[in-house]
């Protein structure tokens, strides 16, 4: 008896229909709203873009307004509802202002994107204290406090939702030349683990995506042409990334269907950049 199964045969387009019908129910974010914190970068402005593209509105945060105003006007060209906001994350009371002015908007949240970050290549033993503490405030306590204001008002409103941090290839092992820019990040995947743990009861997700080398104004100073030629050599696909790549992680994590078991993972987007050795 043969028993080999084989594909249906469809007239027309249907399997084409259905597929994309499966793609759309997936990972559609329609009528969902998501903060991004830090949204007024490159590689975060992309990510808010994605997100936007997959149906949901865009609040935009972040230190610089003019950025922040023109990344939410992009959007808005899509056809979603937007909300610039105009501060410093790294203070409780401002990330509590961005929170009161999304509920204000769109009368609550279902997936926050903490994005914000600095850089610094000072040597270990020429960092000023003042460096440390910014770089860490930024890159560290910012989505500690994003985390515990939106994570609160997530669990209250009890509709779950999806957190996602941006964490880094250098967060373990760390990268040279970028010691307190390391340690934050390795403080950002235990935040998003701990967390995970902590939020899974109240169906909320927390994960972490950590981009390879993706060129951007916080980190162009450092890729001279020697450190260029010691990141090609070490990653497998021979490049650095483009911002549009985060995308697909990014909505993937947020949607509550495509990533509905996912939590406490840490995504890599990398070229291969931690799988290489020798």
């Amino acid at each position: 008896m043969n028993t080999t199964m084989e594909a249906p045969v469809e007239s027309g387009n249907g399997t084409e229909v259905e597929a994309h019908s499966l793609i759309e129910n997936l990972f559609s974010l329609a009528g969902k709203t998501a903060v991004v914190v830090g949204g007024g970068g490159v590689l975060a402005g992309e990510m808010a873009m994605g997100l936007a593209g997959a149906g949901a509105n865009i609040v935009i945060a972040d230190l610089n307004e003019d950025q922040a105003k023109r990344h939410a006007e992009a959007i808005l060209g899509l056809g979603r509802k937007s909300l610039a906001c105009q501060a410093d994350v790294s203070r409780k009371a401002d990330v509590q202002r961005i929170l009161e002015a999304t509920l204000e908007k769109f009368g609550g949240v279902d997936i926050l994107l903490n994005a914000a970050g600095i850089n610094s290549g000072t040597p270990f033993f020429e960092i000023e204290e003042a460096e440390w503490e910014r770089i860490i405030a930024v890159d560290l306590r910012s989505i500690f406090l994003a985390c515990q204001v939106f994570g609160k008002a997530m669990i209250e409103a009890g509709k779950g939702g999806s957190i996602i941090n941006i964490s880094s290839a250098s967060s373990g092992p760390p990268l040279s030349k970028v010691f307190t820019y390391s340690v934050a990040k390795g403080g950002v995947n235990q935040i998003t683990q701990f967390l995970a743990r902590e939020f899974a009861p109240y169906r909320i997700r927390v994960n972490a995506i950590l981009p390879g080398f993706f060129p951007a104004e916080q980190n162009r100073k450092l890729l001279t042409e020697e450190r260029t030629a010691s990141i090609m050599k070490h990653t497998p696909m021979g490049r650095y990334g483009a911002p549009f790549e985060l995308i697909g992680a990014a909505v993937y994590l947020a949607s509550d269907k495509a990533s509905s078991f996912v939590t406490g993972s840490l995504v890599r987007v990398d070229g291969g950049f931690a799988a290489m050795t020798i």
